[in-house]
């Protein structure tokens, strides 16, 4: 099982995977149209891997010129312990890198044990207590 890049039509099929999967929240960005529009602005760095036709294991990735953002690293349950997170992690990593990029940041949830269980165990990666993360949707009143 490859990593090989998303496309516009993996959308229905990463959608449903992000669904079933704890501590993955689904927001308005990971429609259809902001989908594809992150994919354009971001070639070849948002991956997945297939298993009998659908995916079973996705890493959406973009840039900002000089660091490299993560989300959405999913693993379907059924295959999981098999490295496909590290595979696709590393993948990701070294295209941002080909690109220039060599910082990247993952925002995880804190109700998301399995997830804070993988990043924490990452040779390399380090849990920032020195900033706080504020969101916006929209524009300012």
């Amino acid at each position: 099982m490859k990593p090989r890049s998303a496309v516009p039509s993996d959308h229905p099929a990463l959608l449903s995977l992000w669904q079933r999967t704890p501590g993955i929240r689904i927001r308005p960005e990971d429609a259809l149209q902001p989908f594809t529009d992150y994919l354009a602005r971001n070639p070849g760095l948002s991956l997945l891997v297939e298993a009998q036709g659908r995916p079973v294991a996705c890493l959406m990735a973009g840039h900002d010129g000089r660091r490299g953002y993560l989300q959405h690293l999913v693993v379907d349950e059924a295959y999981r312990g098999r490295g496909l997170a590290k595979a696709l992690l590393n993948e990701t990593l070294a295209r941002l890198a080909r690109l220039g990029i060599h910082k990247s940041h993952v925002f995880v949830l804190r109700d998301a044990p399995q997830a804070l269980a993988f990043w924490q165990a990452q040779e390399g990666w380090e849990r920032r207590d020195d900033i706080e993360v504020y969101s916006m949707q929209g524009h300012p009143p």
